[in-house]
């Protein structure tokens, strides 16, 4: 019985920390609309804005998350971006870097839970690295330096992304068989 009190108690007071950040923000647009509306206005109206620009990849990193949670199990993760993975994980986390998304910081809880679930610190870097590849770019790319240069600097941030993840896994001392 005191154990189950315990734990509603911590449970409360994780509850009160997170609602803690939102509440203040209120009260700081609350006294500053009673200070100058018209600049409080314009800076709900920015942040309005950034949040509509962010929600979508959000989402989608939220709807990727709720997949692999239903469908891939821990012991699938680990088999694509696990240990022993090797040269599969690093073609799987390239092409994925390659062609995800949105801002860096929507991804960071799909790839948490990705760690969580077994992938290794070297395929996440790897994934990070090849964020630099982005294919919409390639023409405009081209258009302003020429097809050679643009191939040569992609193949080049590829292979560095993959000297960068082995560098990681190596330095958390992971062993990834790459």
């Amino acid at each position: 019985m005191q154990k189950g009190k315990s734990q509603s108690f911590i449970w409360k007071r994780r509850a009160t920390r997170m609602l803690l950040f939102p509440a203040s923000v209120l009260a700081v647009y609350g006294v500053l609309f009673a200070i100058m509306p018209d600049k409080a206005s314009k800076a709900l109206e920015s942040s309005g804005n950034i949040f509509l620009n962010i929600i979508v990849p959000l989402s989608l990193v939220f709807i990727l998350m709720l997949i692999l949670n239903l469908l891939l199990k821990p012991a699938q993760i680990a088999r694509f971006l696990g240990r022993g993975a090797g040269i599969k994980g690093v073609i799987l986390s390239a092409t994925g870097g390659i062609i995800s998304t949105g801002p860096i910081y929507a991804w960071y809880p799909l790839l948490r839970d990705l760690r969580e679930k077994g992938a290794g610190n070297s395929f996440l870097a790897i994934f990070l690295g090849n964020r630099a590849v982005k294919p919409f770019l390639l023409p405009v790319m081209i258009s302003y330096f020429g097809w050679i240069y643009v191939l040569t600097l992609t193949i080049f941030t590829v292979l560095a992304s993959v000297v960068v993840g082995c560098s990681v896994g190596a330095l958390v001392k992971e062993n990834t068989d790459l």
